[in-house]
């Protein structure tokens, strides 16, 4: 039913986000402010362990900014990334049970998670716990689509998603307090201060969100949620350059799900200094750690599974005029503490990695290679090249080619009863077209591609390997920022294919369309998202059929006084009945429907 109003409807979404562009166009001349620069050609600097402004990645990469974040106060993180350019989202459920992101047809496990510059995942699921992490902890966030293997190591086949904490920038003590509540006797708790003080800059935050939840089997009992978190983050730039600092993250909680309860810890710890050897040449060397704990008591029976990661990195970056080399190496070793007894539980990785980004306007490339040698699966080399040709002042083609590989989790491997020690590592190609529009007022951006996974690790009981899977797709995002109105429409075509049988790839969705609008109205602010997505398959043998679904979300805000403001939110306005996944038993897990939240915030 979805694909028959799908093509219209999406016809019409695009055409009415591409009218007010159109009309910019014809009057915008070729100047850029810099408030217009940072919003819709941000500097991104997850694609190339660099800088680069989003046409000058040569990446596909979408950006979601700190306005963006306050405007939609998300109750979770993956209500922000649902319907982006190539992302896709599934969940057991609402508030707090848990969820996998998809980057462009590839699983949770083939896909890193980053925060501010530190990995977490889990060791035994291979995933990140999306749900558990609050999103008032954050002001920025970069999705980069297509392999990053060469940069990042293992799992980075779909892409990199990384988030980012306040860092202090005013000369002042910048307070925020935010009180809130609602739907499902909902309650949200934030406060935080930030700022800087001569070299020091410096950010404290913590947060407190509690739910009663709601049913996630039809006729069930209420599941609740809450989610203590913390941050502190402190950094010094020193007289001669140089640079130190130190982060901790950490969110604690108590969940119910079907079957059970947990209770759960997510925490990055770093450190980090940064020397500037020469006036073209910085070394930088972080280490860090990250943990993925969580006690279980369910129904079958009680379990701890307890991951923890702990990374050395080292990063030279060499600047040579408009060009850039970035070399360096990685130590990273994780390790399980579970009551699941795991026939090894501890792994070694060494790596070496080397970049350059050369500039010889108007062509740019691009080109990295990395080396990785694991205790428990041997050798990896993966590399990427990128070419990059300005066609004008506004337009920028690229093209991509890129190997990754993803290493097989604890679970996967060593788990009674389907864990299968033979499994092979995945291994991945990539190749990707693309052209990006950049103009005063709007971009848009669009690409074709595909990648051809060998051994993809699949399976609801015994895991193996698929010998080939085929990813094929297309994207188109767009924005525009012009009287007082801002937004952002993104499509997404996903034709992901276990070439052994012709089958789609189990529970992900093919196509989907996200479209963001919002208005200032001088003290205050109108605005909604609209998430469209249609069927996807639990089985592989796509049997097992979910329905597609069209998500309508509203928000308004009132700034009241100075420094002070209000916002109510709707979700699900339309108080769709929807799944993404079911259990094992064919239940389906359902999601929150029509619900509305209040808060006031005081601060900048």
């Amino acid at each position: 039913m979805f694909n028959r109003f799908y093509t219209p409807v999406t016809l019409a979404a695009f055409a009415m986000a591409a009218l007010p562009m159109a009309v910019q166009a014809q009057a915008q001349t070729s100047t850029q402010t810099a408030g217009t620069v940072s919003s819709l050609n941000p500097v991104v600097v997850t694609a190339a362990l660099a800088p680069r402004t989003a046409n000058e990645s040569l990446s596909s990469v979408t950006v979601i900014d700190e306005a963006t974040l306050r405007r939609q106060d998300p109750v979770s993180i993956t209500d922000l990334l649902r319907g982006q350019p190539g992302v896709d989202v599934s969940s057991n459920g609402s508030f707090g049970k848990n969820s996998s992101v998809f980057i462009r047809g590839t699983g949770s496990a083939q896909n890193v998670l980053l925060i501010d510059g530190i990995r977490l995942n889990s060791a035994t699921s291979g995933g990140a716990a999306w749900q558990s992490l609050e999103p008032r902890m954050f002001e920025r966030a970069e999705i980069v689509r297509g392999p990053r293997g060469s940069l990042y190591g293992a799992d980075a086949i779909g892409g990199v998603i990384q988030l980012f904490t306040p860092e202090g920038q005013e000369d002042s003590p910048q307070p925020r307090i935010s009180v809130g509540g609602g739907a499902f006797n909902t309650q949200r708790l934030s406060a935080g201060i930030s700022g800087k003080e001569g070299g020091t800059r410096y950010s404290f935050s913590g947060s407190h969100f509690n739910t009663d939840g709601q049913p996630v089997r039809r006729d069930g009992d209420d599941k609740g949620y809450d989610n203590t978190s913390a941050l502190a983050r402190v950094s010094h730039t020193f007289d001669n350059g140089a640079e130190a600092g130190v982060l901790a993250l950490r969110a604690r909680g108590h969940n119910e799900y079907d079957g059970g309860e947990n209770d759960f810890v997510q925490q990055v710890a770093g450190v980090y200094g940064e020397l500037p050897l020469a006036d073209n040449w910085r070394s930088r060397l972080t280490l860090s750690e990250a943990r993925d704990e969580s006690d279980n008591f369910a129904d079958y029976g009680d379990s701890v599974f307890n991951t923890k990661m702990r990374t050395a990195r080292w990063e030279n970056t060499v600047t040579a005029g408009a060009h850039e080399l970035v070399a360096g190496a990685e130590y990273s070793e994780d390790r399980v503490d579970s009551t699941t007894t795991y026939d090894e539980t501890s792994r070694s990785n060494a790596a070496v990695f080397t970049q350059a980004l050369l500039d010889f306007s108007p062509f740019m490339l691009q080109g990295s290679l990395r080396f990785d040698d694991n205790e428990s699966y041997g050798e990896e080399v993966t590399g990427s090249v990128g070419v990059g040709y300005e066609l004008d002042g506004h337009h920028t083609l690229r093209a991509n080619y890129g190997t990754a590989f993803n290493a097989p989790t604890y679970n996967q491997l060593y788990y009674p009863g389907f864990g299968n020690p033979d499994l092979e590592s995945e291994t991945s190609e990539s190749v990707e077209v693309g052209v990006r529009g950049q103009y005063a007022r709007w971009f848009w951006d669009a690409a074709l591609y595909q990648t051809d996974i060998d051994n993809l690790i699949a399976g609801q009981g015994l895991q193996f390997n698929v010998p080939q899977s085929r990813i094929r797709g297309a994207e188109l995002s767009t924005g525009v920022e012009v009287n007082e109105w801002t937004l952002a429409a993104a499509l997404t075509y996903t034709d992901p294919e276990n070439r052994l049988t012709g089958k789609r790839l189990q529970n992900r969705a093919s196509q989907s369309l996200r479209l963001d609008v919002d208005r200032e109205l001088g003290d205050w602010s109108l605005g909604g998202s609209w998430v469209a997505q249609n069927h996807r398959y639990r089985d592989a043998a796509n049997e097992d059929r979910l329905s597609g679904y069209g998500l309508v979300n509203l928000r308004a805000g009132w700034q009241f006084a100075p420094l002070w403001s209000a916002r109510v939110t709707l979700e699900n306005v339309l108080d769709q009945d929807y799944v993404t996944t079911r259990s094992f038993d064919g239940a389906d897990y359902i999601n929150a429907g029509r619900a509305g939240f209040l808060s006031v915030h005081f601060g900048q």
